[in-house]
């Protein structure tokens, strides 16, 4: 299975993504709850600020994206939040994670304006002279000249949006972290006008134990097993530590792993659940087995070498005899003839 195909189905499933952003932003937290989030099209679109037909839409495409829907103190909180998987360093994450987040607020903005445009439709057809919009108590009110041209109202607010990179990699991220990091550093004067952009990480090979140990899900297993994946002692240690979940892991976190390290899992597809420290004895016992049959091979062709040298020995010493025989035949011929011409004389 293709990583991008197993990443996206691991990290879709609602509990696995709020324990993602549980552990990132709340250290392990209970905060976000499966039952409060909500798949998005992941798709961003939209077109440069305003409403200029002429202009060219802008279309991204993110891995994984939900809306987060909250009561608290009485108000309702909303929080879009994204993930981006990435199986390899990509140099220009911040710029890309810039724009998808750019994109989301181009988007709210222009949805908050295609509203009232929609609204200001209904009033007309209706007769009314003034634009309805629902205020603090529903009255009406009439829009300002920079609201009618914006579209978006002073009262307006942005749904906040948090894009997080979970790299699968084992070790350190090497990339950019921030718009900074790309920029060849210009005067003080000019950087302290630019606006950075600081990117949200999460890697298993730069994350402690403790850190991965708050994780809830199968998401602990498969952070476990790649930071450890090149350290098979290791891997074992925490396997054996934890060694019920691991013999009890979800399908879906076993693709995951089998995808980004390709460690030769075998497991039923029809299961849903994969027994790893099986996985791993039979790993070794594969291992044990193919060394054995290789060292199996090894005395084979060594004795096939042995064998081959002997019947060289062999065939070389039959020629040696062959040639002194004929030496032999040869000298004996040479005194026959030598003895016929003494007698001849």
């Amino acid at each position: 299975m293709k990583i991008d195909t197993a990443a996206k189905n691991f990290i879709k499933d609602n509990r696995v993504f709020a324990d993602l952003f549980n552990q990132y932003i709340y250290g392990g937290r209970q905060i976000l709850l499966p039952g409060q989030l909500e798949e998005r099209d992941p798709t961003e679109i939209s077109l440069p600020y305003g409403t200029d037909k002429a202009a060219v839409p802008v279309q991204k495409f993110r891995d994984v994206k939900k809306l987060y829907t909250a009561k608290t103190d009485g108000k309702t909180d909303y929080v879009l939040y994204s993930v981006e998987t990435q199986l390899r360093i990509h140099y220009a994450m911040p710029v890309r994670n810039s724009l998808y987040d750019a994109l989301a607020y181009a988007g709210q903005a222009e949805e908050a304006a295609r509203s009232y445009r929609e609204e200001r439709k209904k009033a007309r057809k209706e007769g009314k002279t003034e634009q309805p919009w629902s205020g603090q108590a529903g009255e009406k009110i009439k829009l300002t000249s920079g609201e009618f041209l914006g579209g978006f109202h002073k009262e307006d607010r942005l749904i906040p949006v948090v894009t997080l990179t979970l790299w699968w990699g084992d070790e350190e991220w090497d990339g950019p972290m921030s718009l900074f990091d790309m920029i060849e550093e210009p005067a003080p004067e000019i950087l302290a006008h630019m606006n950075n952009y600081q990117m949200n990480l999460t890697a298993p090979g730069m994350m402690a134990d403790e850190e991965i140990m708050q994780y809830q899900t199968g998401l602990r297993e498969v952070m476990f097993f790649i930071k450890y994946s090149k350290d098979r002692e290791k891997l074992l240690k925490i396997m054996e530590t934890d060694r019920e979940r691991f013999e009890n892991l979800e399908k879906r976190a076993a693709d995951v792993i089998e995808a980004v390290t390709g460690s030769g899992l075998k497991y039923e597809e029809g299961d849903e659940t994969v027994n790893m420290c099986k996985a791993i004895q039979d790993i070794r016992q594969d291992a044990y087995d193919q060394g054995k049959q290789e060292e199996r091979n090894n005395t084979l062709r060594e004795k096939e070498r042995a064998d081959a040298a002997e019947n060289r020995a062999d065939a070389e010493k039959n020629r040696a005899d062959t040639a002194e025989r004929e030496l032999f035949t040869l000298r004996e011929e040479l005194r026959r003839l030598r003895s016929q011409l003494a007698g001849a004389k």
